[in-house]
């Protein structure tokens, strides 16, 4: 195995769940009571924007009732004391991973706490509902979305994270299911270019065969001591 150098991170819903977020699927199959089609597709929006405002305004107001947990920390850490090339990439759309300190970071399913412009397509900051209709900083029209990518559409900077996947040496996920394209298959990516491959959740992954390691348990518990092992030990 080559030495490791250049790190990416992947994480999921599990991370944060850990801190009172609720998972993108339920077992029930619903988000948060709602059906995923209802709230997380352009054809939603554009079939009741109302309904998928309500229901991000109400999103985006739990995330002041959260907060970073011991794995969201580790990472953070990570991110200030590797000093070789490092990626955090998340598919979550809360704002722990920023909390907790993380720079090299990068929100490939969009962010709640930004607005994309239907009109001029900039983005800007959100830290009010939506739904009371906010006119966009950029062009001042009321066309404010949640900048999250929905279902149908792409995810974000697919082009700088494949370079990253291309150049790591190593590739962890952390509290992903394995079921969501295209990050489900950035472990067969990055092991293609020869990086050593970890994945820590709560239950082996649909994509857990691709791995070289699997550690189960909460990733509060194994991240941190993760994080701690390889700063001491590479």
């Amino acid at each position: 195995m080559r030495e490791i150098n250049n790190i990416v991170i992947l994480t999921g819903a599990g991370i944060s769940a850990e801190s009172g977020v609720a998972t993108f699927r339920g077992p029930d199959g619903l988000w948060e009571g709602h059906r995923v089609e209802d709230v997380a597709t352009p054809e939603a929006f554009q079939r009741d924007p109302a309904l998928v405002q309500k229901f991000y305004d109400e999103r985006r107001a739990k995330l002041q009732t959260v907060h970073p947990n011991a794995a969201h920390k580790a990472l953070a850490r990570l991110d200030a004391d590797w000093g070789g090339d490092f990626l955090l990439v998340t598919q979550n759309v809360d704002d722990l991973h920023d909390r907790a300190g993380s720079k090299r970071l990068l929100h490939m399913h969009g962010e709640l706490l930004s607005g994309l412009c239907l009109a001029c397509g900039e983005r800007s900051a959100v830290h009010k509902d939506l739904s009371s209709g906010p006119a966009c900083p950029h062009c001042d029209q009321v066309a404010l979305r949640p900048d999250i990518v929905w279902f149908g559409e792409m995810p974000y900077q697919m082009e700088r994270i494949e370079l990253a996947l291309a150049q790591c040496d190593l590739f962890v996920s952390i509290g992903t299911s394995g079921a969501v394209y295209p990050a489900a298959g950035f472990v067969r990516s990055a092991a293609h270019y020869g990086a050593r491959t970890l994945e820590m959740n709560l239950d082996p992954s649909d994509g857990s065969l691709y791995f070289d390691e699997s550690r189960m348990g909460k990733a509060g518990d194994l991240v941190p001591a993760w994080v701690e092992d390889i700063l001491t030990n590479g």
